[in-house]
């Protein structure tokens, strides 16, 4: 079986031969850690990660050392992992009228899809091609304001929906293009909840948001595409929702936010196929590589028995992941997710390895 048939049995629910692993974003410097010299496409291979996961090419104009504009309009400056965080103040939307004379950037250019041409040509029927778009929430953020959207669902809903719809036809046009050019599965990335729960009433989330989803899902999985919806937080009063809305896998399972990637896999186990949810924020990143050993066998003995679970961070692999955590968290993968998963076998390794490291402390 090879890795993408690998993804494909899991995303249907079934056992593959092994448990499938990859992640949404990979840090260069632990790429380079690694596997010196090495780009991302090198570094799937030389790791053997079962998915390749691409973004469209947007561009962003550098305005100052930190700050940049991109192709939305938005005004972005680098923060925390050099993420480019939307600033508020100067966000292209401010009232309907603004929107009335806001145009988008085009969704398919050519251009759009450099990136993506060149992980097909070199992936394509071998490992899962993903593409990484957005949905209903990010984009009216990043041209309104998080305050701004929050404040409209009450003030402004007209200008709400409008942003909506604006972003599910952008997104869907991307993503109907990358099926086309060969992408096997589509993720979004907006987050919908933060670790106390959803930014807003689940009764607001259905009326604004997800109407569009829902579209944007089917029409997708219509085109041949698979949908995993990735989301940090406590989503637990939007999963039956999500699976409402037809998607196939839920990611990351967040444990910082309280989310039990067991009750999640009791729940919901029938309905949709769950991706995560090693810590990333204080096994990944501070604890000796014991301790990611022993989560990597908690979590495929909470998730992988009878198929239906895709093992990764609960979020990416960020640049304060210890290199060598992140091996050893693939090294644990590739030794003990064989299936059939042997639970007998795992309880006893994770129980030894529990008892000799309480000893050690």
């Amino acid at each position: 079986m090879n890795s993408l048939e690998r993804v494909i049995t899991a995303l249907n629910r079934q056992e593959p031969d092994r448990v499938p692993t990859f992640e949404w974003e990979i840090d260069q410097n632990v790429i380079q850690s690694l596997t010196p010299d090495h780009d991302y496409f090198d570094f799937i291979e030389e790791m053997d990660l079962d998915a390749v996961v691409i973004g469209p090419d947007y561009k962003s104009e550098q305005i100052d050392e930190n700050t940049y504009i991109d192709e939305w309009k938005v005004v972005k400056k680098k923060g925390h992992e050099k993420y480019l965080i939307p600033l508020e103040d100067r966000a292209p939307i401010r009232s309907i009228k603004d929107f009335k004379h806001y145009s988008p950037p085009d969704p398919i250019t050519f251009d759009r899809f450099v990136t993506l041409h060149k992980a097909v040509e070199r992936f394509k029927g071998n490992r899962a091609i993903i593409i990484k778009i957005r949905d209903a929430l990010s984009t009216p953020r990043d041209l309104r304001g998080y305050t701004g959207l929050l404040m409209d669902l009450k003030l402004e809903p007209t200008l709400v929906k409008e942003m909506v719809d604006l972003s599910i036809h952008h997104n869907l046009e991307v993503g109907l293009e990358a099926i086309k050019i060969g992408a096997d599965i589509v993720v979004t990335g907006d987050d919908y909840a933060d670790n106390s729960g959803p930014l807003m009433s689940p009764i607001l989330f259905h009326e604004f948001f997800f109407p569009g989803i829902r579209r944007l899902v089917n029409s997708l999985k219509e085109a041949g595409a698979y949908f995993i919806k990735h989301t940090d937080g406590n989503i637990t009063l939007l999963i039956d929702m999500l699976i409402e809305a037809n998607i196939d896998c839920i990611d990351p399972i967040d444990p910082l936010a309280g989310m039990d990637i067991l009750e999640i896999k009791r729940r919901y186990g029938s309905k949709l196929a769950i991706k995560g949810n090693i810590d990333c924020v204080d096994i990944l990143s501070n604890s000796p590589k014991t301790d990611v050993v022993m989560s990597v066998l908690d979590c495929l003995l909470k998730a992988s028995p009878n198929g239906g679970h895709i093992i990764s961070s609960s979020n990416s692999i960020h640049s304060g992941v210890k290199p060598e955590n992140y091996k050893a968290m693939l090294e644990a993968i590739f030794e003990y997710g064989q299936y059939p998963i042997n639970v007998n076998k795992l309880e006893k390794t994770l129980e030894s390895m529990r008892s000799s490291h309480k000893t050690a402390h």
